[in-house]
Formats: C-alpha cells, sequence, structure tokens
C-alpha cells in the first residue's frame, strides 16, 4: 500500500511552510499567486497558464529561508541581495521534473525587465516579470495590511508601479496590472478569508496529478533543504535524520511502506523552524526563557502544515512528535510513552543522535564514546526509547557515517551577504 496523495495539493500544504518565514505576515507567496493568475485572466490567458502562474506565485521564494532575507525583500523595493534566492530557488526546482518549468521564471523573477537575458525564451520572461511585478505590489502594501488600511492606499501602489513600466516591469503586464487591480475586489481577495476560498476554488480547478513515492520523497528533499540552510548550524540535519530513521526503521522491523513514510517525516519535521528568527536558531548559547518558548513552537507548526494533506495523516504525527519524551515532559503535546508509536520513537532518537554528531560551527560533533554515553544516559533517564536506542548503539560508528550529511550543499539559501546592511 503506497500514499495516496495529489501533488497539488501537497504542493499548496508545503507552501505554508514558505510562508511562515515572514513570521508576522504569512500569506506571501499565496497572494503574489493570486494577483499573478487574476491578472493572467485578465489579460484572456488559458486557465491553465493561470493555474500554472498561480502556482509559480505560491513557490517563487522558495529559496528563502531566512527571516532577515524576507525583511528585506518586503521592506525594500529593490535589494542587491535579491538575487541570492532566486539562484538557489532555480537550483531546488530544476532538479525536480514536475516543477522544472518554474526553475527559469524563479531565477529571474527580481530581473528587471531591461536587464533580462535577450536570449531568454518570451514566454520564460513575461512569467518571471508577471511575478515580480506581483511580488513588488506585495511588498508595497505590506505596511496596509495589519491596519485594514489597503483600499486607501492602492491608488498610490498602482501609480508606484506604473512609473516602473519601461524599466523594471515590460509596458503591457503594467497595463494589465492595471486594468486589473481597479476593482475593489482585486485587493479583497488578498484578505486571509478570501485567500483561503481561492486556494479551496483553485484546488478545485486543477487537473489530478497523482503524486508517486518518489516524486513525494523528492519533494520532501527540497523542503528538507529549505530547512536546512536556514541557519549555519543545522545544516542538512534533516536530511541526515531522514538516513538515520530509515536505517534504524529497517532494522528494526518496521513495515516497507512505514519505512517510506518515516523517510518523509524525518525530511520534514523540522518544517516549522522557518517561523523561527534568525537570531534565535543562530545563537551558539544557551536560550533564555522566552526563546526557548518560540523555538518550541516549531513542532506544532509542522504538524499544522503537514495535516492538511489528505495521505500524510501518519507522517504529521511522527514529525510532529519528534520532541515528545516517553514520560510526558515532551513538547508540543506532552504525550507519554503508551501513546507514542515505534515510528515516532524512532524519530525522536535520529533528530537527536544527528544534532549530537554533526559538526556544528561552534563545535565539533561528539566521538563514538561521548555519543555512546550521552545517548545511554537519556535512554537510562526514559527521555528517549531504550529499544530504539540499543539497536542505533549496536553499531554507533556506521549510525554516525549514516547520519552525517552526504548531499553537497546549496548556496547559503537567501541569507544576507557579509557586505548587506543589516535589519
Amino acid at each position: 500500500m503506497t500514499i495516496h496523495a495529489d501533488l497539488h495539493h501537497v504542493i499548496y500544504a508545503l507552501s505554508d511552510a514558505l510562508d511562515l518565514v515572514g513570521v508576522d505576515d504569512v500569506a506571501h507567496g499565496k497572494r503574489v499567486g493570486i494577483m499573478a493568475a487574476e491578472c493572467a485572466r485578465t489579460e484572456g490567458l488559458t486557465e491553465g497558464e493561470a493555474s500554472f502562474l498561480f502556482d509559480l506565485g505560491m513557490l517563487h521564494d522558495i529559496g528563502v529561508s531566512s527571516t532577515c532575507t524576507h525583511c528585506h525583500l518586503v521592506e525594500e523595493f529593490d535589494w542587491e541581495g535579491s538575487q541570492i534566492h532566486c539562484e538557489v530557488g532555480h537550483a531546488l526546482l530544476a532538479s525536480f521534473v514536475p516543477l522544472a518549468a518554474m526553475a527559469l521564471p524563479v531565477r529571474y523573477h527580481h530581473t528587471r525587465w531591461d536587464a533580462l537575458p535577450a536570449d531568454l525564451p518570451s514566454d520564460v520572461a513575461r512569467r518571471a516579470n508577471r511575478i515580480y511585478l506581483a511580488d513588488r505590489v506585495d511588498a508595497l502594501a505590506a505596511p496596509f495590511y495589519a491596519d485594514n488600511t489597503l483600499l486607501l492606499n492602492t491608488e498610490g501602489i498602482r501609480n508606484s508601479i506604473a512609473g516602473h513600466a519601461g524599466s523594471y516591469f515590460a509596458p503591457d503586464l503594467v497595463e494589465v496590472f492595471m486594468a486589473a487591480s481597479r476593482t475593489e475586489a482585486f485587493w479583497l481577495m488578498l484578505e486571509p478569508r478570501s485567500i483561503q476560498a481561492c486556494l479551496l476554488d483553485q484546488l478545485a480547478r486543477a487537473e489530478p496529478f497523482p503524486a508517486s513515492m518518489d516524486d513525494l520523497r523528492r519533494l520532501a528533499g527540497i523542503f528538507a533543504r529549505i530547512v536546512d540552510a536556514k541557519s549555519p548550524f543545522t545544516a542538512e540535519h534533516s536530511l541526515g535524520v531522514a538516513r538515520l530513521a530509515r536505517f534504524l526503521a529497517e532494522r528494526l522491523g518496521v513495515p516497507a511502506e512505514n519505512c517510506d513514510k518515516l523517510e518523509i517525516a524525518g525530511l520534514l519535521h523540522d518544517l516549522g523552524k522557518l517561523r523561527v528568527p534568525d537570531e534565535i536558531l543562530d545563537k551558539p548559547g544557551r536560550l533564555d526563557s522566552r526563546e526557548r518558548r518560540i523555538i518550541n513552537t516549531h513542532s506544532f507548526e509542522t504538524y499544522q502544515i503537514l495535516r492538511n494533506i489528505d495521505g500524510f495523516e501518519d507522517i504529521a504525527r511522527w514529525a510532529a512528535y519528534h520532541h515528545e519524551e516517553p514520560d510526558g515532559s515532551g513538547y508540543p503535546f506532552h504525550l507519554k510513552g503508551d501513546t507514542l508509536s515505534l515510528e515516532a520513537r524512532i524519530l525522536r532518537v535520529a533528530d537527536i543522535f544527528q544534532a549530537m554528531v554533526q559538526n556544528r560551527p561552534y563545535r565539533q560533533g561528539l566521538s563514538v564514546p561521548e555519543v555512546s554515553s550521552f545517548m545511554h544516559e537519556l535512554a537510562d533517564k526514559g527521555r528517549i526509547d531504550a529499544e530504539v536506542t540499543a539497536m542505533l548503539l549496536t553499531d554507533t560508528a556506521w549510525a554516525i557515517e549514516v547520519a552525517r550529511p552526504v548531499f553537497p550543499p546549496l548556496p547559503a539559501a537567501g541569507r544576507i551577504p557579509e557586505s548587506a546592511p543589516q535589519v
């Protein structure tokens, strides 16, 4: 038996993870997708193209995991560091066949119309520039969402976009935007309630796209790399956890289907960390009580994203429970050992072990004797499952090899270059 999931549904749900990077503004990608699709319909393009642009808008910032970068992108009309996340997004999407057509538009979605390469295919150039236009509209609108004054400021936004026709944006695309945005409905669709309705409408329009297990694993791997690139302290952590969790599950006799699902849960278990501010994740010292409460929300955020995907019921639970402890003192649900499945207990052990053996910028990973002693101590205290720990430590050196990353790293995913001003 395999997971029965629609790729559109999975992508829409995982786009929530990208929106978490905004911390207090969690719908940027969806608003860009809505505006791009509405402009396409105003222009008279096919519904298939409007749907493509909707998806492209949702995923256009797939290369951003830094909260500081997100601030630059929504607070400044143009920024010299904006190309970094475009390059990362291109690299991620080009490697996944079902979304490969989005790779080049994402690569150029922060390139001015008058600076696009002359040999870029016209459809790619127009898709990229349409997303750039909608993206900048949302950046200009950002100050007005919180206090519900957007409708009072739409003319200023429209005039600003019109002033960039021929330079930043194709003149005819600006004309289409001006026609589409003259109605109040265009702007009211960007409100939270309307966004959810638009998502449901778009899902209803989309052609079914059953996802294979390989598709799901590859897509989960893309999002794992986004999460892992958020901090130099956690680079490729999710990839190592997924490998180790599968390794342990197979040796503990977990059915093959659940091994597949557990690997995906390992890849996605830290999705919620995208909403944690950079300065907390990057802090090398002990977190204070406020910082700890903030970071402790991440496993519930992961659950909120994954629970909305049909077929991901087990994956959502196992991923969300990776900080639950057998005695009930974990978080966020405070579940006890007898309510935690073997797969959830495996993922917790894999998560802790990988973090301990991974080399971090501020310390080397623990040696075989050190990590063996540490894991034994946790098991003796009842904080991790003893059976899983015993299996792990039957060959600690090999487990370390499995847990340490083996994938080539991406460029810093949209992080601020050292020369750039800090927010």
